[in-house]
């Protein structure tokens, strides 16, 4: 039983569900690492569903990679709470789930996935990304799948520069060949290239005295445990492979390291010890190669994906607080394309204000201070949304609220359809159909103070002094 308690015939038959085929004549597949514990994240949530800007990570993975690889292509590696991360995922074309029952590492995870391949229902390139890199672009992949392409290389890993205290740094190192030999005698062309990765961990369990030796063409190279500590470029854990060769290279991995884990790492050293070629590519932009395995380290991307949403409509809307506010992936599309269609738009969003996914705006709304509008909602133009009001929508009851709207005080609308130029203070209101009605004068009626029944009441009483 996993940790749902669900057998392991229960999880395999849901992921059958959810699983659809793969494009064999698809140039491009992506595998997402989506198994493992995250236990220092110290939450009952999987870490691949901790949110960034409002996503699970390991979804927002695995749309960046559909757009920026081009293709729907994709295994998804569960584990823990399996079910519940695939069911997050969800179904799609051309997307198919695998099973780690047991956390072995990643090299065993992508044995997992590639399980699920058959031999020859796939040829093209396959990319592996990490599902807790949930600031990971579209761009940036189709830069990685550019220069994989570029390169000829069979194998290549995308790489960072870590910026912090080197003792912090529990990425694996990037080991490359130095210009010189342990006797002296000159690397020449083979200056710069990738060797091997080792993990932070396993840098860690070296003697303090002796060097480090590895073999490159016919070449020992040598290195001080503290040289591979203060080495600053480390393995993201995004790699392109030539398929046919990771389904054979793969089966070389081993456990010889402290972890006894099958490292996806080690196929760099073992390409290389076959004859095959390996490149790396630094990212153009270290924040989109974060992943997380702490509560403090989410917390960084949250704050950089804000920064992110705010750089793309700063000038567009006004926004009165720039790290306090949140908009959802989706309306600031809707936001970029008003602008573009119907400019300006004259939104303001204020401090703690919250537009949920799947909100329709218009021109001229206004989203007062620690309001939320989420759900299925569509507002009018120039609607005016108070400070700490809600608005929410479902599929069976959505909210369709009309022009020139003002809604105030500390107000709750719940599937309603309200007409133009009503004003709504101090209600309630769920499920109703708010009219537009003119009075003698010409006036909009007004709608104030509408309150649910009251429910409960022989449960409250009067504390005594």
């Amino acid at each position: 039983m996993d940790d749902l308690g669900n057998s392991k015939m229960d999880i395999l038959g849901y992921l059958k569900s959810l699983s659809s085929s793969l494009e064999s004549t698809a140039a491009d597949l992506a595998i997402v690492l989506a198994a493992g514990h995250g236990r220092r994240i110290k939450s009952n949530t999987s870490k691949m569903l901790h949110e960034i800007w409002g996503e699970p990570t390991v979804a927002r993975v695995a749309e960046a990679a559909a757009a920026g690889l081009s293709s729907d292509n994709q295994v998804i590696v569960v584990g823990i709470k399996a079910k519940e991360v695939a069911g997050t995922v969800g179904k799609r074309n051309n997307r198919i789930f695998a099973y780690q029952a047991e956390q072995n590492g990643t090299g065993h995870a992508t044995r997992s996935a590639l399980e699920q391949i058959p031999d020859n229902d796939y040829s093209g390139d396959i990319h592996i990304f990490p599902g807790d890199m949930g600031l990971l672009t579209a761009e940036a992949i189709r830069k990685f799948k550019s220069a994989f392409a570029d390169s000829g290389c069979d194998m290549m890993v995308l790489t960072g520069v870590y910026e912090g205290n080197p003792d912090e740094n529990y990425y694996g190192r990037i080991v490359r060949v130095p210009d010189h030999d342990v006797a002296g005698a000159i690397s020449g062309e083979d200056a710069g290239k990738v060797i091997e990765i080792k993990e932070h961990k396993d840098i860690l369990a070296l003697g303090e005295d002796k060097k480090y030796s590895v073999n490159y063409n016919g070449l020992t190279y040598g290195f001080s445990k503290q040289e591979l500590l203060e080495n600053n470029e480390f393995n993201t854990g995004v790699f392109a492979f030539k398929s046919d060769h990771l389904k054979v290279r793969i089966r070389d991995l081993g456990t010889n390291n402290v972890q006894g884990e099958l490292y996806l790492t080690d196929l760099i050293a073992i390409f290389n010890a076959n004859g095959l070629s390996v490149g790396a590519v630094p990212a153009d932009d270290n924040r989109t190669v974060l992943g997380f395995n702490t509560k403090s380290v989410l917390l960084e991307m949250n704050e950089i994906a804000c920064q992110r949403v705010y750089e793309q409509i700063r000038n567009l809307v006004a926004i009165e607080n720039a790290t306090d506010f949140f908009i959802a992936e989706d309306v600031v599309r809707q936001i970029v394309e008003l602008d573009r269609e119907k400019a300006p738009v004259d939104m303001f969003f204020g401090k703690g204000a919250y537009v949920g996914k799947g909100v329709a705006l218009n021109k001229g709304v206004h989203i007062g201070r620690l309001a939320k509008v989420s759900g299925k909602v569509v507002l009018g133009e120039n609607v005016r949304v108070g400070a700490g009001v809600s608005i929410f929508g479902s599929n069976d009851h959505p909210t369709k609220i009309g022009n020139n709207v003002i809604i105030t005080g500390r107000s709750g609308i719940v599937g309603c359809t309200i007409e133009d130029d009503v004003l709504i203070e101090e209600s309630i209101l769920e499920c109703k159909h708010i009219k537009r009605i003119e009075n003698g004068n010409g006036q909009v009626q007004a709608v104030r103070f509408v309150q649910p029944v009251q429910q409960g009441l022989d449960a409250i009483s009067d504390l005594e002094n």
